[in-house]
């Protein structure tokens, strides 16, 4: 159970009794950015503090920018679910999760709220000052899990996160509507170094060479998170530009395993 809070920006607290200990000798070193899914914030605490559920996370943001801790963040909260990054594979051990108010695609998707925004990114700077989570740290569910999830989508505004000094980016580079890029079962060197790129950058992809479907999501995650004007899962020339340039604007220790 939670105490006390762990920032100051915490508004309330309500306890999930979804916790545990995190892996031996794993401290947090990544943020993972989540929406709800759900109509309300309200609803969505109430699912991530029922037992039934068997799933809770650190902080919930409503669309007001007031926030919710669930979870101390020594404590492991059940957000990521099956899930990977830079080798690791027990993402819940080493990760603080934020569920943001979103109804998501389902219901429509609309656009993160100003206020909701600057109280993540408030947070977002806080939780990684306090635990010296270094800005590629900060993540997408659809990162950690591509297979799986697409959340908190392509309305989150990364660009403007970053200007407040959260997480890594570059500005994409220019989508040109006549490069399709590659596609589905398209093979070759270039396939290959493309899935080398991003497995170095972190997401959990295998070089085959083959734009094979796990390819396509990963990309399209990336996509999602990086290169927002257009997410197709395609190998286009302004996807790998803007892979190449987060990698050049890694710092010099980021290739260090993350526990």
């Amino acid at each position: 159970m939670i105490e006390r809070a762990d920032s100051s920006l915490v508004g309330r607290l309500h306890a999930s009794p979804n916790i545990e200990p995190r892996k031996t000798g794993t401290r947090p070193r990544l943020v993972i950015q989540h929406y709800t899914g759900m109509a309300t914030a309200e609803s969505a605490i109430l699912l991530l503090a029922d037992p039934a559920s068997k799933v809770s996370c650190h902080y919930v943001v409503d669309e007001f920018g007031a926030i919710t801790q669930m979870v101390a963040e020594s404590q492991r909260a059940w957000h990521a679910g099956v899930s990977h990054w830079a080798g690791e594979t027990d993402i819940n051990s080493a990760s603080v999760g934020i569920e943001i108010q979103n109804p998501g695609h389902e219901r429509g998707y609309p656009r993160f709220r100003p206020l909701q925004m600057r109280a993540v990114a408030d947070l977002t700077r806080d939780i990684c000052a306090r635990n010296a989570i270094p800005p590629q740290g900060v993540l997408a569910h659809s990162d950690v899990a591509p297979g799986r999830k697409i959340d908190p989508g392509e309305r989150f505004d990364w660009a403007w996160l970053a200007r407040e000094g959260v997480g890594h980016w570059v500005r994409p580079a220019t989508v040109r509507e006549a490069d399709v890029g590659f596609g589905p079962g398209e093979e070759g060197r270039f396939i290959a170094e493309v899935q080398a790129m991003l497995r170095h950058y972190g997401y959990g992809i295998e070089v085959t060479g083959v734009v094979d479907a796990a390819t396509q999501r990963v990309v399209s995650a990336f996509q999602r998170h990086f290169r927002r004007r257009r997410v197709d899962g395609r190998i286009d020339r302004s996807t790998v530009t803007t892979l190449e340039r987060l990698i050049v604007a890694l710092p010099p220790d980021a290739d260090k395993p993350i526990t």
